[in-house]
């Protein structure tokens, strides 16, 4: 059997093709799954969709009337997907219920150091020989207060790192996470989190519950001089309310690894093409907002893991097992 695996990125489709090796044939397309694009996977039982797949009504419905049976997804996120019409499709989708945390929060701690220090400016003028430190000085982190929204495995792996910078603690979750309370973690409502917090960090998954958990309320909240950093989902926050706090000279730095209009933009050039989205054209211009295109899992390790569970969560599909990486029911193989 061949497997069509969309949106693979040029450092994913080595990997990937490694991974089913001696397994299955795969072909890879570095475009993504969507309405337009979904049509090329009519003949393939089994795809692979990307984090910034659209799997709503109309692209399910053509993968269906195309033959496909199973989708696997290569992220922990499944938003993007309608599980609903997918389940009465009779489509079988599973996801990557974990990966390495650290990746994710290695990376939103370089976010945050990197607005915190100012290294952007700081790279950008020694490039042109500009070695002046006017408009560069940062804060010791150092016995400030960090706020973790969300302590879960990234969140806790977050945690450690605050810890050895010598942080107070503060915690947001509907559960406690043990391992975080042992390292001093006091859990409060999030709007203490966020009048006491000098640094926010976000690792919530989106859901209804949580769209928007930042929103204008809650970004007035916060301290005019805190630090926010974003390596979850971008529809955890209300950025039309970011950019207005952001206009009225509010926080001292805002790391965004995610937007929540990313998809038709992330991991694609538009360096020739007019963007048209403002919010997004406005949010890079300011000099204390450092925006990535969603590169916090991008390590040799966590795509490693993700790709080895993405191929056992097709052998599984195939040989007819269960696991807990399957979101909707596996439907009868004919």
């Amino acid at each position: 059997m061949e497997i069509l695996a969309f949106g693979v990125q040029s450092d994913e489709k080595p990997l990937i093709e490694k991974a089913f090796e001696g397994h299955h044939d795969v072909r890879c397309l570095d475009v993504f799954l969507n309405e337009d694009t979904a049509p090329i996977a009519a003949g393939y039982e089994v795809i692979s969709s990307s984090v910034n797949a659209t799997l709503d009504n109309r692209v399910l419905q053509t993968l269906a009337a195309g033959g496909t049976r199973m989708i696997a997804q290569r992220s922990t996120g499944f938003n993007n997907i309608d599980l609903p019409v997918a389940e009465r499709l009779g489509l079988t989708v599973a996801r990557v219920s974990s990966y390495s945390p650290y990746s994710v929060a290695e990376f939103a701690w370089t976010l945050a150091m990197a607005v915190n220090r100012r290294i952007v400016r700081a790279s950008n003028r020694t490039r042109d020989f500009d070695f002046r430190l006017d408009g560069l000085m940062g804060r010791d982190l150092r016995g400030r207060t960090v706020g973790v929204l969300g302590t879960g495995k990234i969140g806790e792996a977050f945690t450690r790192i605050a810890h050895g910078f010598g942080m107070r603690l503060l915690g947001w979750d509907v559960a406690e996470n043990p391992a975080c309370a042992e390292l001093g973690m006091k859990y409060v409502t999030k709007n203490e989190l966020l009048a006491e917090a000098d640094l926010v960090s976000l690792h919530v998954p989106l859901l209804p519950a949580t769209q928007h958990i930042i929103d204008a309320e809650a970004l007035r909240t916060m301290k005019d001089d805190a630090i926010l950093v974003n390596s979850s989902r971008g529809g955890l926050i209300d950025t039309d309310a970011l950019v207005g706090e952001l206009r009225a000279g509010r926080f001292t730095g805002v790391g965004l690894d995610v937007y929540e209009a990313e998809a038709g933009l992330f991991f694609l050039d538009k360096s020739l093409e007019v963007v048209e989205d403002d919010t997004l054209a406005r949010l890079v211009t300011f000099p204390n907002v450092v925006v990535t295109s969603h590169q916090a899992y991008y390590t040799v390790d966590a795509v490693g893991q993700i790709i080895d569970t993405t191929v056992h969560n097709v052998l599984d599909y195939l040989a007819g097992r269960r696991s807990e990486n399957v979101l909707v029911p596996a439907a009868a193989r004919s």
